[in-house]
Order: C-alpha cells, then structure tokens, then sequence
C-alpha cells in the first residue's frame, strides 16, 4: 500500500489531550443554507475523550449528508461566545442554487456536540473548526487529480452529497491490515456529479505520522480513489499505470 507524507495541523496544547472525534453534523442552519460535506468522525483524533453516549432528537435531515440542522444559537451553560461566521469553501456544489459548499462555525460545531451528548470545551472549537475545513480541502484536490483524467468529459466536477460510512471497512483497507497496515479510523463515500454523471469517490481516514519538530501538530493520511464500479476500476488501473502504485 501506497504511502504519502501527511500533511500536519497545528493545534493549541490544551486541545492535544486524548483527542476524539469531531461530531458534528453538516447540516444547514436552515433549508437554504449550504452545508459541510465531511462527516464529523474524521476528527475523532483531536477532541476531549467523554464516556456519554451519542443522542440525536431532530427528525429534520438534510438529504444531501443524510444529518439533521444545528442551530447558530449559544447554549444555555456556554461559558464563552463562540464565533457564527461560516467560512465559504472552494468545493463546488451540484443541484443547488449555491455556488459553494459552506463549513460549519464554532457556534455549530459546539451545539452539535451538545446534541449528541457529548461534553464539548468551548476553547477547542477555534482549533478544531480550522483543521476540519483543511482536511475537507485536501479531500476535495485529491478528488480533482483523479478528475483531472475527465477534463475532456467536464470542465468543472461538483460535489453532490456524500455519507459517513465509519463501520464498513472498505476491501483496500481490509487487505491492508492483513499485511500490518492500520485500519483507518473513518470512511466517506462522496457523490460528485461530472457534468451529468453521478460518479463516487471513497476516502479512507487514517492518522498521519507524528513530526517530531512539531510534536503538536495533528497529522492525517487521506486514501481517496473511485470507489468499485466499472468505470472507477478503469479509472484506478490508469492511476497505478501512471504512478506506479497500488491504488
């Protein structure tokens, strides 16, 4: 299996302790407002460790993430203002009268915590919010290099919707950890519309190796390829042609 040198993130020491998952749920603040596409179990590697159990009441679900709307408003026991602006992404979106997808705030990501549950710390919000919007980013330029094998087909490829998919292992991975690889501690499945054509991307989350000169700096490894169908094993025996490498 492939390896590449993973990108790393700083992040404030009081935030580095037993990090866990990031949970929240990309969603709209309302009906019209665009959304994150990342599944929040990418970032369970840098947040509070807790023992409560996830909890989710709202029956409102955004078909585009399959996850219900999270307000802007503070909580009642907030002991800090949480900043509500929504950085704009430079992901494009499909079938929508938006531009471009939209990540969440602090304000956000801290209600959805409180939704499932969990015991989240306001000062982690402005480290968190920022190492979520890169990796969605990273995500989103290793989809175009793949993309960049269709330019003829679309100009411009869009993200659709996608899905967290924690608990199925994909057959890559699987393969891997039999051969000492770790198992990756997240799996999302994107929807990208190529100009008409609804093709899917998986991405594989795996922790990246520790620098030793930044030893609190956060660091992942994203294994994004075309997920198994026809026209994405094609695309992958291209890749591994062209690179040389299992894909």
């Amino acid at each position: 299996m492939a390896e590449e040198t993973a990108p790393t993130y700083p992040i404030n020491k009081k935030s580095s302790e037993a990090p866990k998952q990031c949970p929240v749920d990309h969603q709209n603040v309302q009906a019209k407002e665009e959304t994150c596409p990342v599944d929040p179990s990418s970032y369970k590697h840098f947040l509070p460790a807790t023992t409560t159990q996830q909890g989710c009441d709202s029956s409102a679900i955004d078909q585009s993430n399959m996850m219900p709307a999270i307000s802007q408003y503070p909580q009642k026991d907030q002991t800090m203002t949480l900043r509500k602006e929504r950085e704009i992404s430079t992901i494009p979106r499909a079938e929508s009268t938006e531009r471009l997808w939209v990540y969440p705030s602090e304000q956000m990501f801290f209600n959805a915590m409180k939704r499932k549950n969990w015991d989240p710390k306001e000062q982690d919000m402005e480290v968190v919010v920022p190492i979520h919007n890169a990796v969605n980013e990273q995500a989103w330029g290793k989809i175009l290099e793949w993309e960049s094998m269709h330019t003829s087909q679309c100009q411009q490829p869009k993200l659709l919707k996608f899905q967290g998919r924690p608990k199925d292992i994909t057959p890559k991975a699987r393969i891997g950890s039999w051969f000492g690889y770790t198992l990756p501690f997240d799996r999302h499945d994107w929807t990208v519309d190529r100009c008409g054509k609804k093709v899917t991307y998986v991405i594989d989350f795996y922790a990246g190796k520790n620098d030793p000169q930044r030893p609190d700096a956060v660091s992942f490894y994203l294994d994004v390829r075309p997920a198994l169908s026809p026209s994405g094993l094609w695309d992958r025996l291209q890749w591994a042609w062209k690179k040389g490498s299992f894909v």
